[in-house]
């Protein structure tokens, strides 16, 4: 007689994590409207408003456009694609058959923001390279990357976040809705492209305590370019660690994976 079959058992938490995250990457790669919003619509942006004269702000306008479009570009990949992908497949029941493989639900969530910062280290590439390339923009000397980092890591935690928290409470239209509203808003008033201190009040008061404006402000500081050039981190890195910690806290008591 053959010996009895060995016992299955489930693969390592990093095995599945690589496998989850590869998968994560692959769907994402898929959506037309992942690259519209993540890449396309950022590299626009930049591309439109540091050719143009648009801007009321002094200095090649590259210099201040460039951490903007960074933002952007992570607001869209961490709140709009995830916080929209998510809400259709918690809908369609994705997210049920996830919560019951045999692997950690935080494993799974981890591995979808994992993919959240591969595109959005594409995208920043993308964008570094076309501000350099085609309008000669450099790193400023008073550059400081811990600070940028900082303001990557925070960033992507408030924004995925608020995505996580639109994804797993409301139906997917209503994320899909509150999520592409955010995106114009902030791109509109979250000194994304004009400066927070060019709007007027009451307006400047409101935009400044959006967590668009403290990540813009340190990506600034990080690449030494912009107004932000040369300031101390402090106040925005507080600003935005509050944001991270609040939408964090914010999705875990209200996800649900059905």
């Amino acid at each position: 007689m053959s010996g009895s079959p060995g016992v299955t058992r489930p693969a390592p938490e990093s095995v599945a994590f690589v496998a989850l995250l590869e998968v994560e990457v692959r769907l994402a790669a898929r959506r037309p409207e992942n690259l519209l919003v993540t890449i396309i619509v950022p590299a626009a942006v930049l591309a439109f408003f540091a050719s143009t004269a648009a801007l009321p702000i002094p200095g090649p306008a590259v210099d201040t456009v460039l951490p903007g479009t960074i933002a952007l570009a992570v607001i869209a990949a961490s709140l709009v694609s995830l916080g929209i992908a998510t809400g259709y497949e918690r809908a369609y029941g994705v997210l049920k058959r996830l919560g019951g493989a045999p692997v950690r639900r935080s494993t799974v969530l981890a591995a979808r923001l994992g993919a959240v910062a591969l595109i959005e280290c594409v995208t920043i590439a993308a964008l570094v390279s076309l501000a350099a390339v085609a309008f000669g923009w450099r790193p400023g000397t008073e550059a400081s990357p811990l600070a940028g980092l900082a303001g990557l890591v925070l960033g992507t935690i408030a924004f995925g976040g608020i995505g996580l928290a639109l994804a797993g409470s409301l139906r997917p239209e209503t994320t899909l809705a509150a999520a592409n509203g955010a995106f114009v808003g902030l791109l509109l008033v979250g000194g994304i492209v004009l400066p927070v201190d060019h709007l007027g009040e009451p307006l400047r008061t409101i935009a400044a305590l959006l967590p668009s404006a403290p990540l813009v402000e340190l990506l600034g500081i990080g690449l030494g370019s912009g107004p932000a050039t040369g300031s101390d981190p402090t106040g925005p890195l507080v600003l935005l660690a509050a944001w991270a910690g609040a939408s964090a806290g914010l999705a875990v008591r209200v996800f649900r994976w059905e």
